[in-house]
């Protein structure tokens, strides 16, 4: 038979063999089940949520199921199959027939060596155990070919052909084989992970996609590991290049400082030649002038003198101040200009690799050169390239929900709901919590945020409100001067104060000369390490201020100082190290602010009053 019937084992696509029926309606072979059942409730679907699934369709039952022998079903294959080959494939009457029937299945593997030789165990790394099969006995299971993200089961080729030629099993998603293959599941719905969320940067499956993840950009785990990989080979090329021209540059300089000690080795050396020239020019004439005065005879007095006077002469040359020694060779602080740019280089080597790692609290040393920065960005999260004006709909990529945390709530804080509040007169007596504000009239987002990139929304009501981050560990007991919003190292924050806007971070603020905007756009960028602040107007967004540490390229002339950016090159990459909540400050009795809705049409401000 080519088992395609309806009597036929979806596993084994063989003629049932003591038939069991599951709470589905399913049929399968006793020893089929028995095969996959163990190993789903050792790890499989029968861990996190205590159930097995079907291995047809997938619907979960109770692990612990006794399976039992459909005695109907079996008295109709015997029937269907008469007095012929019926006792083969059915073993169930006694143990006698069983021999006959086996060698339909369990020899298949050991008559079909070339199926099991791409799986051999040499071609696994050295000392690895390969994945072995879930279907073959216990044993003398074969190295598995592909898993089965359906089936939670590893199959070797023998054991893989069910899934090759039955309809009902095409559907099933096969992958390299997995030694672990409930890591390959959902642990909320225990479902295939099939997607991968690029703005929260997770695996997900269909169902955590359809609920939690609509809107984000979503794609296959092989699309994105394509990307990703393509991305690293990217990567490293550039990383090879940029190396290549740093070490070209070096051996140019290599080049310049040893020819620079060869001329000035050719330049020393030549004046020394010249030097013992003319030194042995002077003895000459001094050693004739001698001979000459001591050849003139005594009665000769004006060629006794006129010799005197050369020998005068020759002495008087001879006894000038020369060339003397010579000054401080050139060449010779070649090896101090060298060891100043070993310093500089080891120095910046080192800085570079704290920050790769993220130890580094100053973001200014990871230059980008220009152009070249933008155009090798691989990072989806990534909005540098965003002009002051920017369509609303990309923010939205990257919409967060914010819900207001209630134990955060400063005790003259009214809460409507999860997304307005209200500074009050009398306080509220809320519950004791060790993360309430005490001093400053606060308030934070439930959820911590520590990667990727978050946008949401404020509409500001009435009266002096800001809007910013603080960081999960700061105490809320920490004194007004101390504990506001921005006024520390653990906040930064956007700030109306019924005038004009400004920012705030470590107790440093810098004015800003936009107009009032009722929504106020909020993105933090964690791969940039930046926080940005936009004013909502008619579906377009209008930059107020992106905050980041400045990336000045060394070698150019600072410009001149702001002390608002100089404290963000001092700390405010710090600020990236922890784990972040959306945060608002109510500073007058009259504050009052919404959290915006965050949907496509534009966002409808509330009445003023």
């Amino acid at each position: 038979m080519d088992g395609s019937g309806p009597f036929s084992c979806p596993i084994c696509l063989e003629p049932l063999r003591e038939p069991v029926t599951l709470p589905c309606g399913h049929n399968f072979c006793l020893a089929c089940l028995g095969t996959l059942w163990p190993h789903r409730g050792a790890g499989g679907a029968g861990g996190p949520g205590g159930t097995a699934r079907c291995p047809l369709c997938q619907e979960p039952f109770p692990d612990g199921l006794q399976l039992r022998k459909n005695h109907t079903l079996s008295e109709l294959l015997q029937l269907r199959q008469g007095s012929g080959p019926g006792p083969g494939p059915c073993p169930a009457p006694a143990p006698g027939p069983a021999p006959a029937p086996e060698p339909a299945t369990p020899s298949a593997p050991p008559s079909a060596p070339e199926p099991s030789a791409p799986c051999a165990p040499e071609s696994w790394p050295p000392g690895e155990e390969p994945v072995r099969c879930d279907a073959c006995p216990e044993g003398a299971a074969l190295p598995a070919a592909l898993s089965c993200l359906s089936c939670l089961a590893s199959f070797c080729p023998a054991h893989l052909g069910p899934h090759e030629r039955s309809p009902a099993l095409r559907g099933h998603r096969l992958v390299p084989p997995l030694r672990r293959l409930e890591e390959s599941l959902c642990p909320r719905h225990l479902r295939p992970l099939e997607r991968y969320c690029r703005a929260e940067r997770v695996c997900l499956c269909e169902a955590c996609a359809a609920q939690e993840h609509r809107g984000h950009e979503l794609v296959p785990l092989e699309q994105e590991r394509a990307l990703q990989e393509s991305a690293a080979v990217a990567e490293r090329e550039r990383v090879s290049r940029l190396f290549a021209e740093a070490a070209a540059v070096l051996q140019g300089f290599q080049t310049q400082v040893l020819g620079f000690i060869d001329e000035g080795e050719a330049t020393m050396l030549g004046r020394s030649q010249g030097d013992l020239r003319r030194q042995e020019e002077q003895r000459s004439r001094l050693s004739r002038a001698r001979h000459n005065l001591s050849q003139v005879p005594e009665a000769d007095s004006v060629s006794f003198l006129q010799e005197l006077l050369a020998l005068r002469l020759a002495l008087e040359e001879g006894c000038g101040p020369g060339p003397g020694p010579p000054k401080e060779l050139s060449f010779t602080k070649s090896s101090q200009a060298v060891r100043a740019v070993r310093a500089v280089l080891a120095a910046a080597c080192s800085s570079q690799w704290e920050q790769l790692r993220g130890l580094g609290g100053d973001e200014d040393g990871l230059q980008k050169p220009g152009t070249e920065a933008d155009a090798e960005s691989q990072d989806p999260d990534s909005t540098n390239n965003l002009e002051s004006e920017a369509p609303r709909d990309y923010f939205l990529k990257f919409a967060y929900i914010v819900d207001l945390d209630s134990d955060t709530a400063d005790k003259f804080l009214q809460l409507f709901g999860t997304k307005g509040v209200k500074r009050v007169l009398c306080p509220i007596n809320y519950p004791e919590s060790p993360t309430r504000f005490t001093h400053c009239e606060q308030v934070l987002g439930e959820g911590a945020l520590d990667r990727g990139t978050y946008y949401w929304e404020v509409e500001i009501i009435e009266g002096w409100v800001s809007v910013g981050v603080m960081a999960e560990d700061f105490s809320p007991q920490e004194p007004y001067d101390r504990g506001r919003l921005g006024r520390n190292a653990y906040s930064c924050c956007l700030q109306w104060n019924g005038r004009s806007f400004s920012v705030w971070f470590h107790g440093q603020e810098a004015p800003l000369p936009h107009p009032f905007s009722p929504t106020v756009g909020i993105c933090l960028e964690y791969a940039d390490r930046a926080l940005a602040f936009y004013a909502v107007r008619d579906g377009k967004m209008s930059l107020l201020r992106r905050l980041r540490a400045s990336r000045r390229r060394s070698g150019t002339p600072a410009s001149p100082v702001d002390p608002f950016q100089s404290r963000l090159d001092s700390h405010f990459a710090g600020l990236f190290t922890r784990r972040l909540k959306p945060a608002f400050f109510l500073e007058s009795v009259d504050a009052h602010l919404q959290i915006g809705p965050l949907k496509k049409s534009c966002i409808s401000v509330l009445k003023r009053r």
